[in-house]
């Protein structure tokens, strides 16, 4: 595919074009002391998947999805592949030093403005697939679905690193490998638990594939292009497409047992589909639909999200989400001139229908508002550049509380 072959070479240019830069030095130590062991991390698998010694291990479990040092010789807290001069882990996380500039550098030749608050982009749209079964099957109208399996049909992509469910758990997220258009719908609709996606690109590697696309959170899909900036080598080109999905937050696996079900009788194992729009929305085998206010579920908020600053996915090629008025339709974000390309096309071959997305006055103002709350998030303690133009929040009125999103 051209296109795909366009982005390989520009990684290519870049990685050999002669600049002049400081010597970067960074290993696990600094990771450990400056993203891991202060709350910055969000376990993305960043580190994990491109260490080339395979000495960062990771735990896929509720109160953990946090990477950690498996070497004893030095310890959790320093690595002697680090010590040795090995630095891919820092090259690859998208929360060490100066990570937005980073990945907006490589992106869009620039850095962000500081109104933008949801990121740079070139369209915003509403789309929705236009096959009766990739719409119902996905989440807002099935649009990643519709995506992903274009993708596959028109040779970008050989498999996509996605969110799936264990086998006797149809709640339980791990990431998943989909190869084809049975296994992307098998995969399809929203579980608002965490999935370090990232982690499927080892049987990736092991089957011999070398076209990729991630989908993910914004904490994922900034590894990709802050590794390229970074110049860590070989192992960010299998990811040839980015594709984003906004994010608040996630939660815990805990809240099915201890909220849903200890208060409201929900049993994970008889729920059909979850979607949040403004409160935690589930529907049930039996036919029924609940609504539980996100006030309830904020104590099961998972630690790698309490410091994230990105709602927007903001260094996707293509960033989506259900923020706007229905369910029939997704807020589609389209940031680089790859997923111009890519959206363009899909509607020219009628894969999906499309409007201007300002036509969703409710999803425009909360894609703002949410990018600023989320950035808010980010400590002063650390890098400023993700704060920049972030308004201060407003003053309570005495008596009132904060609408809830």
């Amino acid at each position: 595919m051209a296109t795909s072959q366009r982005r390989l070479e520009a990684m290519t240019v870049t990685e050999s074009a002669p600049v002049k830069a400081e010597r970067w030095t960074h290993q696990w130590k600094e990771l450990y002391e400056e993203v891991i062991t202060t709350g910055l991390c969000t376990g993305c698998a960043g580190c994990v998947v491109t260490c080339p010694h395979d000495v960062i291990g990771y735990e896929h479990e509720e109160g953990k999805y946090i990477p950690f040092h498996i070497e004893e010789e030095l310890g959790l807290d320093n690595c002697i592949h680090g010590e040795k001069g090995c630095t891919t882990c820092t090259r690859a996380c998208p929360r060490f030093r100066k990570w937005e500039e980073a990945a907006d550098t490589h992106l869009f030749g620039r850095t962000r403005e500081p109104e933008e608050m949801s990121g740079i982009w070139r369209q915003l749209l509403l789309t929705r697939a236009t096959d009766k079964v990739q719409h119902e099957k996905g989440q807002d109208g099935g649009f990643v679905s519709a995506m992903l399996i274009w993708l596959m049909e028109n040779d970008y992509i050989e498999a996509a690193l996605v969110s799936g469910v264990e086998p006797d758990d149809a709640w339980k997220a791990k990431p998943v490998l989909a190869r084809n258009k049975e296994e992307v719908l098998a995969t399809a609709g929203s579980r608002y638990t965490y999935c370090a996606n990232p982690l499927a690109l080892r049987e990736a590697k092991e089957q011999g594939l070398t076209k990729l696309a991630l989908v993910g959170m914004g904490c994922q899909t900034s590894s990709p292009p802050v590794m390229w900036d970074r110049k860590a080598g070989k192992v960010g080109k299998p990811f040839l497409f980015n594709i984003g999905l906004l994010c608040s937050k996630t939660f815990d696996d805990a809240i099915f047992v201890e909220l849903f079900e200890a208060k409201y009788g929900l049993k994970k194992q008889d729920m059909v589909k979850m979607n949040i729009k403004g409160a935690f929305q589930i529907w049930m085998k039996d036919g029924s639909f609940h609504e539980i206010n996100l006030k309830e579920c904020h104590q099961w908020t998972r630690q790698g999200c309490k410091s994230c600053p990105d709602f927007a996915a903001e260094h996707a090629d293509i960033s989506t989400g259900g923020i706007g008025k229905d369910n029939d339709w997704t807020l589609t974000i389209v940031r680089t001139e790859l997923g111009e390309e890519v959206i363009n096309r899909m509607i020219a071959d009628g894969v999906i229908e499309s409007r201007p997305a300002q036509e969703d006055e409710v999803a425009m103002k909360l894609l703002r508002t949410l990018s600023i709350v989320s950035r808010r998030r980010w400590p002063e303690w650390a890098e400023a550049s993700v704060s920049i133009g972030v308004p201060p929040p407003k003053k309570k009125v005495e008596g009132t509380e904060p609408a809830a999103h």
